[in-house]
């Protein structure tokens, strides 16, 4: 299965960029021998998108990969069910996931895909940077706990 952190927005130098560089790096290292065949990152440039649909339609065009949109009103899952939660996709054959982080306005209701899940981490609004970051971290954590490390602890 392949995981896809897609994001709107260029994420230039510095230390967020630094931070998901690092955890992807780690995720890489850990997700050939747990099934996992990449782990990519997508940047969306969105500034020529004129309405939040054109953002929506420009973040998801793609039907063959199973959608996971960051909204403050999705579920929140603890790590270990997002560990689980890939294990099972991975083990049910499912081929693509994309974690999608939207625009500044958000998502248009109206053009998402009516297959797709809601997570969240938390109620709080966070800086796009710092939400790539923890997607990322995430990522990496839920790789780790299917692969046994000792990074995560309970």
């Amino acid at each position: 299965m392949r995981i896809t952190l897609r994001a709107g927005g260029v994420l230039k130098s510095g230390p967020e960029r630094d931070l998901v560089d690092d955890y992807l790096s780690r995720a890489r290292h850990l997700s050939r021998g747990l099934g996992f065949i990449a782990i990519d990152e997508q940047q969306i440039d969105l500034r020529s998108a004129k309405t939040r649909q054109d953002e929506t339609l420009a973040l998801l065009p793609d039907t063959h990969t199973h959608y996971i949109i960051l909204d403050e009103r999705g579920k929140a899952l603890t790590s270990r069910k997002i560990a689980q939660q890939f294990a099972n996709w991975r083990d049910s054959g499912q081929k693509s996931v994309t974690f999608v982080i939207g625009g500044a306005d958000g998502f248009e209701p109206s053009a998402l895909p009516k297959q797709i899940t809601r997570w969240s981490f938390g109620t709080q609004t966070w800086p796009h940077k710092f939400v790539r970051v923890m997607a990322a971290e995430q990522i990496y954590r839920a790789l780790s706990i299917l692969g046994n490390t000792p990074y995560h602890r309970d």
